[in-house]
């Protein structure tokens, strides 16, 4: 069962001055109105997404009646569009459903039951991509579709796990962290070897579709979703774009007993403050999205316990120019010199 704790759900101490409780406040209130935003970006998919191919009919429509001919197939291509926006929906509404109840310590009252409406603010273009995004990676984390891509971006992370704690070391006092969980299947795979786990994320896009997924699917195969139905440019064929997949490849909640697995919201620097509280830090292309990344690095040299281990697996290449040099270093694996050293 997964739950996510929200770092700004912490209460205060009883000897915080008013003007902290008063911050509190409206740090809850942000949240509450950032997560109802996230939510009205799924409730408004469907609409926003049959708007896409309406203008593709549009024009289609617009052509005379001698170039239609030349692509007879094209309106049932459309109709396809529209079905699998339909059956999308049939999961985005899933997602939705499941989200009230996705913080252990704070209860938000969403309005989901009305999620045929339209939300009273419309999402921006850059909300719909995230909800775009979300369904794509549910893809790569829950479907047979990804196997690939985590075999070669998860399996190397778990085989240095089982390197470094062999069968006789596997208990749940071992304490690994996932930070960049995204839809939380490295961090439940992890947790299902026998160590407590717990998975960090940033986003809400991401903690809804991670919360549906490994609370509410239950069966192998239960959703079918057209990942690609979005995306109109560089397809090979129209197959392509309506090719569907299914999810999730494994039952979620079929964990071995004693299974230790949770999810936090939040800013990794924030949420995690706490030294020596952790054996060892998993990540996968977690690092880039770092404003800095020696702030990363000092907080997880913070919270690693003596003679923990940092596991890193990533890109080469870095959003954040200005420490490019650090980052080349790092995906090198050449020592950088700080007041620091990890095994």
């Amino acid at each position: 069962m997964m739950n996510a704790a929200s770092k700004s759900g912490s209460t205060s101490n009883n000897s915080a001055s008013e003007q902290d409780s008063q911050l509190t406040a409206e740090e809850e209130q942000k949240e509450r109105e950032h997560f109802q935003k996230v939510v009205d970006a799924f409730r408004y998919y469907r609409i926003h997404s049959l708007r896409r191919v309406a203008v593709a009919e549009k024009h289609f429509n617009d052509l005379p009646s001698r170039q239609q001919s030349l692509v007879p197939s094209f309106a049932d291509t459309l109709l396809k569009l529209q079905q699998a926006v339909d059956q999308n929906y049939i999961v985005v509404k899933q997602i939705i459903r499941s989200a009230e109840k996705i913080f252990e310590n704070r209860s938000f009252q969403l309005d989901s039951s009305t999620v045929n409406e339209v939300p009273e603010k419309i999402p921006t273009e850059f909300d719909m991509d995230k909800v775009k995004t979300t369904l794509k990676q549910l893809v790569r984390d829950w479907s047979e579709g990804g196997a690939a891509e985590r075999e070669a971006c998860y399996a190397p992370v778990i085989r240095e796990i089982l390197n470094l704690y062999p069968n006789e070391c596997r208990s749940p006092s071992i304490r690994i962290l996932v930070p960049g969980a995204g839809l939380g299947r490295l961090a439940h795979e992890i947790a299902r070897l026998g160590f407590t786990c717990q998975g960090n994320e940033w986003s809400f896009y991401m903690l809804c579709a991670a919360h549906f997924v490994i609370n509410r699917c239950d069966r192998v195969g239960q959703y079918t979703l057209y990942p690609w139905v979005h995306q109109y440019n560089n397809n090979k064929t129209r197959a392509n774009q309506l090719q569907s997949c299914t999810f999730p490849d494994k039952n979620p909640s079929n964990m071995p007993p004693g299974s230790n697995f949770s999810m936090a919201a939040g800013d990794f620097m924030e949420v995690y403050t706490e030294p020596d509280s952790w054996n060892c830090i998993a990540s996968v292309f977690f690092v880039d999205t770092a404003h800095n990344v020696i702030d990363y690095i000092e907080t997880m040299y913070k919270i690693l316990q003596p003679g923990g281990y940092w596991i890193n697996l990533e890109v080469q290449g870095f959003r954040t120019f200005q420490y490019l040099p650090v980052f080349q270093a790092l995906c090198c694996g050449t020592t950088l010199i700080c007041p620091m050293s990890y095994q």
